[in-house]
């Protein structure tokens, strides 16, 4: 009878014993599948993203120093599909695009089109597959930068009515998209990580096509006193110039930099009057270009400076408007002291003006018109004229 018990224990304990086994054994395979069919749905998604991400770079090129402000650099311009845009029906004949390199020209031209466009601040300007030749050199994208410092710096002096763009705000953005062997590269401008391209006076496209009316109700005042005599019309927009722009001497006031603060708040500095003076020739039709440089004053000293150069009866002459309108003490400026720098010859206005024909450090020389040697037209002092 003992004997029969202990069997019956023994056989219980030997089944509870087999049936731990088995259960930590099933949990153990069923463990052991989990965690293969974990590694294989991770090596899914992990070569997913490589496929997603291995084969695009982005190249960003920071926009160039035009005159005094800074610039930044954007962090990525995303991924988008090459496309083919062709600017070659644009007609584009100003005396600064006329001596940029074809890749440059074409740049400006792209600008030029989309003139109406840019005055969102963030139209996106397409450039498509253009540069491929250039972008597979070696030094590609730093060519390309070149090209385009070259193009939005001509851009920017041959046409002072765009004043409300900023080129230290536009970026240019370079898409290399690698499949197999083959290379696509996609080229556009936008305003990066910026709000728009504007200068810091305007945040909206309401707000510069207001300031658009404002010059041009300012410009139709001026211009309906037109001659038709090329003489004659230089001297009116020189006149109404010096007559009614402030120099401003602080340095602080906003636009004393463009058309909109010479002609509509009455307040800027040489280059204010100088490209003021350039929109009116251009409205005109009287060939005119902007010269920066630097000008020597009365006291001794040189300081950076822009003025004129006009085309009179086929020869070029030198118009400085911001000398011709000198900062008296007593309010009274005598009349042969507005005419100083009035279509004067090289040999009289280089003794105190030296133009430089490279508008930032390390970009394109330009050159400018060459100079008469005497000055204009014997000039007539004229009564004053009231606008």
């Amino acid at each position: 009878m003992r004997s029969r018990l202990a069997t019956f224990i023994i056989s219980i304990v030997t089944i509870l014993i087999i049936a731990v086994f088995a259960l930590f054994g099933m949990i153990f395979w069923q463990e052991f599948k989990d965690l293969q069919a974990g590694a294989e749905v991770e090596g899914v998604q992990t070569v997913i993203s490589e496929n997603q991400n291995r084969n695009t770079i982005d190249q960003d090129i920071k926009t160039p120093e035009i005159i005094e402000n800074p610039f930044d650099q954007i962090q990525d311009s995303g991924q988008s599909t090459a496309v083919n845009v062709d600017y070659s029906n644009v007609t584009v004949d100003k005396y600064f695009y006329n001596q940029l390199e074809e890749p440059s020209q074409t740049i400006y031209k792209a600008f030029e089109s989309n003139k109406e466009n840019m005055k969102s601040g963030t139209y996106r300007i397409d450039l498509g597959n253009s540069f491929s030749d250039i972008l597979n050199q070696a030094n590609g994208s730093d060519l390309l930068g070149k090209y385009y410092q070259s193009a939005i710096e001509a851009y920017t002096y041959d046409n002072p009515e765009i004043f409300y763009l900023s080129p230290n705000k536009m970026y240019l953005n370079i898409e290399t998209t690698t499949l197999g062997n083959s290379i696509t590269y996609n080229v556009y401008i936008n305003n990066g990580n910026e709000n728009n391209y504007f200068i810091d006076e305007f945040t909206s496209q309401a707000q510069v096509e207001n300031a658009i009316s404002q010059i041009e109700q300012v410009k139709n005042q001026i211009l309906q006193n037109r001659s038709g005599n090329v003489y004659d019309d230089i001297k009116m927009v020189h006149d109404y110039l010096v007559e009614n722009i402030e120099y401003d001497t602080t340095v602080s006031q906003s636009n004393i930099y463009n058309v909109y603060g010479a002609l509509v708040n009455g307040r800027a500095v040489c280059e204010g009057y100088a490209r003021s003076f350039k929109y009116l020739m251009d409205e005109l039709g009287i060939p005119c270009t902007l010269v920066i440089g630097t000008g020597t004053n009365s006291q001794g000293q040189t300081e950076n400076h822009a003025w004129n150069y006009v085309q009179l009866n086929g020869n070029w002459y030198a118009i400085d408007c911001t000398w011709d309108d000198p900062v008296s003490s007593t309010g009274y400026v005598s009349q042969s002291s507005r005419y100083r720098y009035f279509l004067k010859g090289s040999s009289e206005f280089m003794q105190d003006h030296t133009p430089s024909g490279q508008f930032t450090e390390g970009g394109k020389v330009f050159s400018y018109p060459t100079l008469s040697g005497t000055r204009g037209t014997v000039l007539k002092i004229p009564k004053r004229r009231d606008f």
